[in-house]
């Protein structure tokens, strides 16, 4: 079967990734050759002193990153790309993206460069004796609390950016483990939300009498090939607005880049690990079995799969910079930046 066989068959992966300076579109045959590509420039912005993207813009975005791979298609394979096999999306971990019932934005969309939760992610962790970094959705939810918010009492969704995209495209509120491990902690036996955590947290907040629980609001996790849902015509139409693209295409579990990452360099087996070089620099290392304490230094991620140990080490970045990954299984551990010694 040739290239425009494979494409026009529809057997073909299409990966959408949410970066923080980038968002990219890879096309690939089922063996991972790379069929197409395309990408959209864009820059988080400080505003009230809040790192934040205009969610327009993040669907703007992504409409012009698939229209340059749709033309990319048409350049090297002279062909419209009418549909795909399957479809995943990947973004920038953590963050806080609330929405109410009717879906409209509550708040601005916090990314994971914000440590304006320290008091509540402290608060979380004595609660649950378990680390809670600044940039964990459940951390940026209570600090709202704690604020006094007043949006917080009409939210219906908290999402992480994947999230966010993924429900759009399809209308599922789900979130592959990796991901979610980056806005509450996993049981890892149960690949879910630690029930006992959620319970904690829920007669925590219990005081404010909001009309939502924590389970109600924040998206239902799923390990990979899982089923996560169909794009929707309305999807095809956000994602293609030339009516090109079918619906009905199925997508897997949205993820965060940090358990992507480790996927695209095959570094999920025990002793295995990578290093990512990107907004902020970090090495994954998976390990053999789940630490016996808390360590406020190392964040607790879990992997897609979710039955080996990774953790990310995050290293050569401040502190105040180290708590960004988070992959289900995967712990994360900071260091500062190397003094550069002086040379003559």
């Amino acid at each position: 079967m040739n290239t425009q066989e494979i494409i026009l068959s529809g057997k073909t992966a299409l990966g959408i990734e949410f970066g923080s300076t980038r968002i990219k579109a890879i096309l690939s045959d089922y063996e991972g050759n790379v069929l197409a590509s395309g990408s959209y420039d864009w820059e988080n912005q400080l505003i009230d002193g809040i790192w934040t993207y205009s969610l327009d813009k993040v669907r703007t975005g992504m409409q012009r990153c698939y229209a340059a791979l749709c033309r990319d298609v048409q350049e090297k394979h002279n062909m419209a790309l009418c549909t795909v096999g399957v479809i995943g999306i990947s973004a920038m971990m953590h963050g806080y993206i609330a929405a109410d019932a009717d879906g409209n934005q509550l708040a601005p969309f916090q990314t994971w460069r914000n440590t304006n939760t320290i008091e509540a992610a402290a608060r979380l962790r004595e609660l649950f004796d378990y680390n809670v970094p600044d940039r964990w959705s459940v951390a940026h939810l209570y600090q709202r609390i704690l604020d006094g918010e007043e949006h917080v009492r009409s939210i219906a969704s908290v999402d992480t950016l994947s999230a966010y995209v993924h429900r759009l495209l399809t209308g599922k509120h789900v979130l592959g483990i990796g991901d979610a491990s980056g806005m509450f902690p996993i049981d890892t036996e149960k690949n879910d939300y630690n029930e006992r955590m959620v319970q904690q947290f829920d007669e925590l907040i219990a005081e404010y009498n909001y009309p939502w629980k924590l389970r109600g609001i924040f998206p239902q996790v799923l390990t990979a090939g899982a089923d996560a849902g169909f794009l929707t015509e309305e999807g095809a139409a956000l994602l293609d607005p030339t009516g090109t693209l079918q619906a009905g295409i199925p997508f897997c579990p949205p993820e965060g880049d940090a358990g992507t990452g480790m996927v695209a360099t095959n570094a999920v087996a025990p002793r295995t690990g990578n290093v990512s070089a990107g907004t902020s620099v970090f090495a994954m290392i998976v390990l053999e079995k789940q630490l016996s304490r808390m360590y406020r230094d190392v964040a607790t991620p879990i992997s897609i799969q979710s039955n080996d140990y990774a953790y990310p080490l995050k290293s050569l970045i401040p502190r105040g910079l180290a708590d960004k990954s988070n992959c289900s299984r995967f712990k994360t551990v900071s260091y500062p930046i190397p003094k550069q010694k002086k040379t003559e």
